[in-house]
């Protein structure tokens, strides 16, 4: 009974440290959750702001000879992967992983230490990825689109759908789809339709790119605060049954001892 007793407090108090590390994540994840969402909010509205530009813009009979809406001749297809740049968030990142095994064609762009560490070099932070790391980027790939090294481009991200739902989704960049009615009619661009789409299109790729990243990491902080929480109930429920069980163990040793006693002296 000793042992047992033993063992018992053994892992009581090493369930114990897990419910404090758990409870001491949610916090953190907690904190976090404002921010991500402010943010989130703030690049959702720029995207939206210069996807109408761009979409403008492929509405014109111009712009519609361009690469960039026509589509090249590659087949290739490249896609950007954001995952988290940590783990204990359920199954964000899992969730990720699974829907990119369903191109396992394409060229992966990771961004995150996770998708790093599941693809390759890449963007090791997802947290931090900068306006300026996107800019890098979009122009990196609007370089390779035009010459012709991939024909599509997509992000797969985290869609924030409420506080209690994310969903790992793809969202389709290049080629552009052109809108079918022609929006850009009585519209006057200088210099000229096709010069203002080179410009937009770069900030179109960073804008959706930054806006799936904001998004990601909020979906991300949502999950790990859902995912803590989940684990600090199971983790309170397992003490209470291992202080249930020691308390008895106890008990048992308790009774055991005062039975020995009592026909120790029955003997005597």
């Amino acid at each position: 009974m000793g042992a047992d007793t033993k063992a018992l407090r053994t892992r009581i108090k090493s369930v114990d440290s897990t419910l404090h590390l758990t409870t001491a994540m949610g916090f953190v994840a907690s904190s976090k959750i404002r921010r991500a969402t402010e943010k989130m909010n703030k690049s959702r509205q720029y995207s939206k702001a210069v996807s109408a530009v761009v979409k403008q813009l492929a509405s014109s009979s111009e712009c519609r000879k361009s690469p960039f809406i026509k589509g090249n001749i590659s087949g290739v297809t490249k896609l950007i992967v954001i995952a988290g740049d940590r783990g204990l968030a359920g199954g964000y990142n899992a969730n990720v992983f699974r829907l990119a095994k369903q191109y396992p064609n394409a060229e992966i762009i990771p961004i995150g230490k996770r998708a790093c560490d599941r693809f390759g070099t890449g963007f090791i932070t997802s947290e931090n990825f900068t306006q300026e790391d996107g800019a890098q980027l979009a122009k990196e790939l609007c370089r390779e689109y035009l010459e012709g090294e991939f024909g599509k481009l997509g992000i797969i991200y985290t869609k924030s759908i409420s506080v209690m739902t994310q969903e790992a989704d793809i969202k389709w960049i290049l080629p552009i789809e052109a809108p079918k009615e022609n929006s850009a009619v009585g519209t006057i661009f200088e210099p000229d339709e096709m010069t203002i789409l080179e410009t937009a299109v770069p900030e179109y790729i960073n804008g959706k790119l930054i806006g799936c990243i904001r998004e990601s990491f909020c979906a991300e902080v949502l999950a790990r605060r859902m995912a803590m929480d989940s684990a600090g109930k199971n983790a309170q429920m397992m003490i209470d049954d291992l202080r249930l069980q020691y308390n008895r163990a106890r008990q048992g040793a308790i009774t055991q001892e005062i039975t020995e006693i009592v026909a120790g002296a029955g003997d005597d």
